[in-house]
C-alpha cells in the first residue's frame, strides 16, 4: 500500500471541509426558501417574540401591514430605533411581491373589485354598476340630502348581495337607526333580525375615538375573522370641524384629517372592501354665480376620495347625485327618490 504524502492528507482534508460547506450552505439555502414561502412577523430582522407581540396588539397582524407601514409608526407602536424600523420594513416589503405589475395583470387583479348597489339603477349606472371597492367614496350635501339614508341602503345591499357579509357603521352625529334598517331589509324581502346582526356599529364621540374605531375595522377583519364589505363614516369631518375651530388650528386639523383617510384608504384597499364617506358642506358666501355649496375637508378629503358625489333636493321629493370626480367615469347625474322600504328610481 503506497504511502500518502503529507501534501495529499491535506488536499483530501481541504476537499472534504469544501464539500461539507456546500452541503451545508445548500441546506441554508433550502431553509431560506422554505421559510419565504411562509414568513412570519417573528421572522423579520430585528423582530423578536416581545416585538412581534406589540405589533400584533396594535393591529399589524400580518406582513401586508408591516409593509406598507411608515417607520415612524412602529416607533409608536413598539419603542424600536428608526434604522431598526427601517430594517423591519424593507424586511416585509422584501418578502411580498411588491414590485411592478404590468397593465395586463393590473387589469386582472380589477376583475376582484366589487360594487354595491344603491338600489337605483339610474344611481348604479352614473357609478358603472354602483359603490367601488378598494376606495374612498365620498357623498356630500346639505341636510336631508339622503347622505344618511344611502349609509343604511348600503348596510342592507351589501349583505343582500353578499350573503353572509358584515357592514362596519362608524356614526359620528347618531345618526344611525335601526328601524330604518329593518324597513329597508323588509323592502328587500330580507330578515331584519339576520340584518341587523350582521351590521358592526360604533358610536365615535370625537374625533380621536373616530380614528380608533377607523384602526379598529383590521381587528374584525384579522382577529374575528368577519367577512367586512363595506365600512361607512358618518360623518367624515363632523368632529374635526367642531374641535377645531379657527384659521389657527386648520393645519393640525387637515393633517389629522389626512391620517384619518390614510387609515381608510389602506383598509379598503389591503381587504379589498368599499368605504363609504358622509361630508358636511359649507356656503362661501363670495360666490356670486353658481351654486355656493362646497364641502368640507379641503382638498385632503378630495383627493383622498376615488368617487365625489355631490347629493341636492330635487323636484316633488326627488335627490339627485352628481358625479364631480372619478378616475375612470365622466361627470353625470342621476335622479333617484328615497321611500319607506327602499331607494329606487323615480
Amino acid at each position: 500500500m503506497t504511502k500518502k504524502s503529507k501534501e495529499d492528507v491535506e488536499m483530501e482534508q481541504e476537499l472534504e471541509q469544501t464539500e461539507q460547506i456546500e452541503d451545508s450552505t445548500e441546506e441554508l439555502v433550502d431553509v431560506k426558501e422554505t421559510k419565504s414561502k411562509a414568513v412570519k412577523i417573528e421572522d423579520l430582522p430585528g423582530v423578536g417574540a416581545a416585538t412581534a407581540e406589540k405589533l400584533k396588539l396594535v393591529g399589524y397582524l400580518d406582513l401586508m401591514g408591516i409593509a406598507v407601514a411608515t417607520p415612524g409608526e412602529l416607533i409608536d407602536a413598539t419603542g424600536m430605533n428608526q434604522a431598526t424600523a427601517k430594517r423591519v420594513i424593507a424586511g416585509a416589503r422584501a418578502s411580498l411581491d411588491m414590485g411592478f405589475e404590468s397593465g395586463n395583470e393590473f387589469l386582472e387583479r380589477r376583475k376582484s373589485v366589487i360594487r354595491i348597489s344603491t338600489g337605483s339603477k339610474a344611481f348604479d349606472t352614473l357609478l358603472d354598476g354602483g359603490f367601488e371597492s378598494g376606495s374612498i367614496t365620498e357623498c356630500f350635501g346639505q341636510y336631508g340630502s339622503s347622505k344618511t339614508q344611502i349609509a343604511h341602503q348600503l348596510a342592507v345591499n351589501v349583505q343582500k348581495q353578499y350573503p353572509g357579509s358584515y357592514a362596519v357603521y362608524i356614526d359620528t352625529e347618531a345618526t344611525f337607526r335601526p328601524e330604518r334598517i329593518i324597513q329597508f331589509a323588509n323592502g328587500a324581502g330580507m330578515d331584519p333580525e339576520d340584518v341587523l346582526k350582521h351590521v358592526k356599529v360604533a358610536r365615535a364621540f370625537n374625533s380621536d375615538h373616530q380614528m380608533l374605531l377607523a384602526e379598529k375595522v383590521e381587528d374584525l377583519i384579522k382577529k374575528q375573522n368577519l367577512d367586512v364589505k363595506l365600512v361607512i363614516v358618518d360623518s367624515l369631518t363632523a368632529h374635526f370641524r367642531a374641535e377645531f375651530v379657527g384659521r389657527g388650528t386648520l393645519a393640525d386639523r387637515q393633517q389629522k384629517l389626512n391620517k384619518h383617510m390614510h387609515v381608510l384608504s389602506k383598509v379598503a384597499s389591503t381587504n379589498n372592501l368599499t368605504v363609504y364617506v358622509t361630508n358636511q358642506v359649507m356656503s362661501k358666501p363670495d360666490m356670486f354665480f353658481g351654486d355656493p355649496t362646497e364641502a368640507i375637508g379641503g382638498h385632503v378629503v378630495a383627493h383622498n376620495s376615488a368617487f365625489r358625489i355631490y347629493l341636492r333636493k330635487g323636484k316633488k321629493g326627488t335627490r339627485v347625485a352628481k358625479l364631480i370626480d372619478a378616475p375612470n367615469l365622466p361627470d353625470g347625474e342621476a335622479t333617484y327618490i328615497v321611500t319607506e322600504s327602499a331607494i329606487t328610481d323615480v
